[in-house]
């Protein structure tokens, strides 16, 4: 009996001990309550604690970041443009005894986060215009070269108008809703736009801005393209015309100098004997003019017989040889 009586005890102890003890790791913190009430100090080491069993409870809680997800909505911007902004941030639990008095659980934590952050969120982008929501400086982009000049004008003022732009747009959403946090023992770590888009309505427009002011870029580099052809085609005509006449002047040069090289060597040929020279052409002229249906009239003097005349001489010197 006393044996079984020792055997008890040893197993409550024991049951005791096990459910005293509780272990914690580099990523939580502990907040022990007694009662549903917080005592003592938040455990925020690793290591093995105990606590009394039974009455007292360990409500864990993550010390790494956390994430918060916003909810995307519509907000107008302050030249009342309607966007859909998406938004998150990273936080963490700093002050493990207050945020279970204030929020108890992570649950409630995010819902806290909701309201804050989302207001803090639409209050920041409906206090300023959307191009201060796009962009974060006044730096030209690479596509402005390609619009007209009106077009780059207008566009030019637009985008050269930040003033404050989106980072510190995301910084003063931080400062704003680092005080509100702080009183959950949260602090707020960092919150930026996940994305930022037109709404439906307002998109469609958009993108037909978009599709005509590429479209007047298309045409652009055609107008300028054509032009550069046009210029092309200009050089290459007027050099081609430049070649030809050159070609035709060194032609005409060749031409003219065989020419007179080949009246230079007639004349030496037929200088030798005029008489016969003068025959040869007188020929060639009653080839040209008289065929068998030829009538002509002429007198007899004519110097166009001339050698018809003594066509009887030749006829009886040719015989008596």
């Amino acid at each position: 009996m006393k044996f079984k009586l020792i055997g008890i005890i040893a197993v409550i102890v024991a049951v005791a001990l096990f459910s005293s003890a509780y272990v914690i790791d580099e990523t939580e913190q502990v907040v022990i309550t007694q009662f549903g009430k917080a005592v003592g100090k938040p455990k925020t080491e690793p290591g093995l604690y105990f606590k009394i069993p039974i009455i007292q409870r360990a409500n864990y809680f993550p010390k790494n970041l956390l994430e918060w997800d916003g909810d995307p909505g519509q907000i107008p911007t302050l030249d009342k443009t309607y966007i859909w902004v998406d938004t998150f941030a990273r936080w963490k639990i700093v002050d493990p005894l207050r945020f279970f008095q204030t929020v108890n659980n992570v649950m409630g934590a995010q819902a806290r986060l909701d309201d804050i952050l989302d207001a803090a969120v639409r209050n920041l982008i409906t206090s300023h215009p959307l191009i201060e929501t796009v962009r974060n400086s006044n730096r030209p982009l690479a596509t402005e070269e390609y619009y007209s000049s009106q077009a780059s004008s207008e566009r030019d003022e637009m985008l050269t108008n930040v003033k404050i732009g989106r980072a510190k747009i995301m910084e003063e959403i931080k400062r704003q809703a680092e005080p509100k946090v702080e009183q959950f023992g949260i602090m707020l770590v960092d919150v930026k736009l996940k994305r930022v888009n037109y709404v439906e309505q307002v998109r469609k427009s958009v993108y037909a801005r978009m599709i005509a002011e590429r479209k007047q870029m298309a045409e652009k580099f055609r107008s300028e393209g054509q032009g550069e052809a046009r210029k092309i085609e200009g050089d290459k005509e007027k050099e081609l015309k430049r070649i030809t006449s050159e070609a035709y002047m060194k032609a005409q040069e060749i031409k003219g100098k065989a020419d007179a090289e080949a009246t230079r060597i007639f004349a030496e040929a037929f200088g030798k004997d005029p008489e016969f020279y003068s025959f040869l052409k007188s020929l060639e002229v009653y080839q040209k003019t008289m065929d068998k249906d030829t009538a002509l009239v002429f007198s007899t003097d004519s110097d166009f017989l001339k050698y018809l005349k003594g066509y009887r001489f030749f006829e009886q010197e040719g015989q008596q040889q």
